[in-house]
């Protein structure tokens, strides 16, 4: 079958009502969590992975992909009218979004960021079309040392882009590593780092330690920080922009998309890292009077068309490769291992159905968007006046009856609970999750796939050198952990993160 016959099947499952219900279903929640901040996409994933068990695999990632691009529509909303940026990726779009507002044009920066963020996703969304297929063909070539090689150059990738110290990353990625140890040797089944626990047998429960540290203790770590009293831009206006606005938007629309569609594949990249880099890369090279800052329309399409972009890019590696390149991403990868299907290229092949409906279902949900957000700016505004202090006892219900269901075990809310207070402290230390949960996903595939590699070679470890591709990897892995540890580009990566 050729591109075309794999597109027409992918419309014909996610046109089905069911489909499409979960994708109004799930890019309306994903809205509603852009909107208000501290809760986020990956709170709301995690939360739903037990809902998303009852459902048709189909169905689960189509309302879980479209939470997780839904979000960076709502964020831009706040971050416009009322200088709130309801998702991370949203905080550049508050820099000119905001003054806009302040000057009677929060419609046309409404209008400019819905346009961006609508035609970065459908180009993203074709990107995958094309991109995937081809990369799917070279991971099935893939033996155990290629891909051993590969997930160590993905942690090693999250580890330099990751917030912070760079000694924290490494700490929070061994720390998931270690993890994912608990539970059975998966060659002599014996029990490991199971503490003489019953629970632990098969291994620390993804869904309880992903609402742990996302649900509960990133939540609990935001009801410290202050409410700060805001101002709703009063007069939204016209929110269609001028044409005179737009033809001044597409040099930054479409380097916005090309940056963020790069960068949404990366480790550890995505929404938030594209959109900052478009800004960062606007404000050098845009056409003058350059007014960013002050209200430059410009400073609201680049990083909306870019973290649109950096979102469904990010798909890439974790349907092709099975290599989750955010948090997101790595609780989709728990989503498939629940329904019992194994992330990789094989998806593409042995689930056809899966993969397209789910390409499909991003063009259908990127057009719900559009007609849903800008209409109903008024009733996202008015979801801000919820105190933060009611949602917080919301999450914790969900998540406990979440982490129970999934086994019916009630040793998964201990778990749980107790993850929660580390991911509480993690994040006071200021300790990024993010690489904690990608060691995690990633290091029971990286444990098989080091001992295949070593059953191959009767145990001499030359094998990951002296084959090219993860050779490769490896090379490039020990190249980011070079550069970044020179001190003048570790200051640089340092001030940029902070900024």
């Amino acid at each position: 079958m050729d591109i075309q016959s794999y597109i027409t099947l992918g419309f014909s499952i996610a046109l089905t009502v069911q489909n499409i219900l979960y994708c109004f279903l799930g890019v309306f929640l994903g809205t509603v969590v852009g909107v208000l901040p501290g809760v986020g996409p990956v709170t709301t994933v995690a939360i739903l992975l037990p809902i998303s068990f009852t459902l048709d695999p189909v169905s689960a990632m189509i309302l879980l992909a479209g939470i997780y691009y839904g979000a960076q529509y709502g964020g831009s909303t706040t971050a416009i009218l009322v200088n709130i940026p309801g998702e991370a990726s949203s905080v550049v779009t508050t820099l000119d979004g905001h003054q806009m507002a302040k000057q009677g044009r929060a419609g046309p920066a409404l209008g400019i960021a819905a346009i961006g963020s609508f035609f970065a996703g459908c180009v993203a969304t074709l990107l995958i079309c094309f991109a995937a297929p081809p990369l799917a063909a070279i991971a099935l070539k893939f033996g155990p040392p290629e891909y051993f090689s590969l997930m160590l150059c993905g942690l090693i990738a999250a580890i330099v882009l990751a917030r912070g110290s760079i000694l924290k990353a490494i700490g929070m990625v061994v720390l998931g590593l270690l993890l994912g140890l608990a539970g059975s040797d998966i060659n002599s089944g014996v029990r490991r780092f199971t503490f003489d626990q019953a629970g632990l047998a098969d291994g620390i429960e993804f869904v309880a330690l992903s609402m742990a540290i996302y649900g509960i203790a990133e939540v609990a770590y935001n009801l410290e920080k202050k409410e700060v009293a805001t101002q709703v831009a009063r007069h939204i206006g016209r929110v269609w922009p001028t044409w005179s606005d737009i033809k001044l938007c597409i040099p930054s629309v479409l380097r916005g998309t090309t940056l963020g569609s790069i960068l949404g594949v990366l480790p550890g990249g995505g929404a938030l890292l594209a959109a900052f880099g478009a800004y960062t890369l606007e404000k050098k090279i845009a056409s003058p009077p350059r007014r960013f800052g002050e209200g430059d329309i410009r400073g609201v399409a680049a990083p909306e068309s870019a973290n649109n972009a950096g979102a469904q890019t990010s798909f890439i590696p974790m349907l092709t490769l099975g290599i989750p390149s955010n948090p997101t991403m790595a609780m989709m990868i728990g989503a498939l291992m629940i329904h019992g299907i194994s992330p990789g290229p094989r998806v593409m092949t042995d689930r056809p159905e899966l993969f397209w409906g789910l390409i499909a279902s991003m063009w259908i949900g990127n057009l719900i968007l559009v007609v849903l957000n800008l209409p109903l700016v008024g009733m996202w505004v008015k979801l801000l006046r919820i105190p933060y202090g009611l949602l917080f006892p919301a999450i914790i219900v969900f998540c406990c009856i979440g982490a129970f269901a999934v086994n019916s075990n009630a040793f998964d809310l201990y778990v749980m609970a107790f993850f929660a207070v580390v991911g509480y402290l993690c994040l006071k230390l200021d300790c990024e999750p993010a690489p904690l949960i990608l060691g995690f996903v990633l290091g029971p595939l990286m444990e098989e796939n080091l001992r295949r590699s070593l059953l191959m070679s009767r145990g001499d470890p030359a094998v990951f050198v002296t084959e090219p591709i993860s050779l490769a990897f490896l090379v490039v892995a020990a190249a980011l952990l070079l550069v970044v540890a020179a001190p003048a580009i570790r200051k640089q990566r340092e001030q940029a993160m902070q900024e």
